[in-house]
């Protein structure tokens, strides 16, 4: 039984590229796969994000002496890539799906809108959301919590490479406190980073509960829309 039915899940460029060796993983991408076909089977419906920092980051970029803004797109269309190569992924293992893109580029993506997001998800396909918000200076994390709430998901799920918030990183401290259930308010006074502030205010406005887990981690998709004990749950 499915806890929350529909849900966004947030994944990093950097987490699909494994040890980056390679821009993508298909090892990894195959994991993902497998991952989300066991909640479909449940009645699932799901939107991915993917971020595009495996092939380029809008702030590593301007560091670089690039303008903000072209950065930004730039880093947007990088999302785009990584979606477009999952999707054809994904197809080729039975796996409806499709992307849409804050950019539409004709010929190769159609744009979102929540109505054809909405309709696509109802018809059991996976949707991959590409290029952010559209803007520059929101993070893929803002688009996350954006476009979960424009699709009245009922939870924001982050993947990332460790098994949910620590009070300082585990990879660098191993006395690091792991964190089970927060609260919106506790996060901000303790300072933890969930992701960046706006992302985070949003979700907070809005009641958007939040589960950070690990990827890849086996059956951790399906725990987390069975409301089971995983990684880290932020929300009132």
């Amino acid at each position: 039984m499915l806890k929350y039915r529909r849900a966004v899940l947030k994944i990093s460029g950097e987490a699909l590229a494994g040890d980056g060796s390679s821009i993508i993983d298909l090892e990894l991408v195959k994991f993902l796969c497998e991952e989300v076909k066991g909640v479909l089977a449940l009645g699932a419906e799901l939107a991915i994000i993917v971020g595009g920092g495996n092939i380029l980051r809008g702030v590593s970029a301007e560091k670089e002496g690039i303008d903000r803004v072209k950065a930004d797109q730039a880093g947007m269309l990088a999302t785009l890539i990584n979606c477009l190569l999952l999707q054809d992924f994904f197809q080729k293992n039975g796996l409806p799906s499709r992307v849409l893109s804050a950019y539409e580029i004709k010929g190769v993506v159609e744009g979102f809108s929540k109505d054809r997001a909405l309709s696509y998800l109802k018809q059991g396909e996976v949707l991959f959301l590409a290029c952010g918000t559209g803007n520059p200076f929101f993070s893929t994390d803002t688009a996350g919590v954006l476009r979960a709430l424009e699709l009245s998901a009922q939870v924001l799920l982050k993947a990332t490479k460790v098994d949910g918030i620590y009070d300082k990183d585990p990879r660098l401290d191993p006395s690091a406190k792991k964190f089970e259930r927060l609260t919106y308010e506790e996060t901000l006074l303790q300072g933890l980073k969930v992701m960046d502030l706006t992302a985070f205010s949003l979700a907070k406005e809005e009641n958007l509960p939040i589960i950070v887990f690990k990827f890849p981690e086996e059956g951790a998709l399906k725990k987390a829309l069975m409301g089971k004990p995983i990684g880290t749950y932020v929300g009132n």
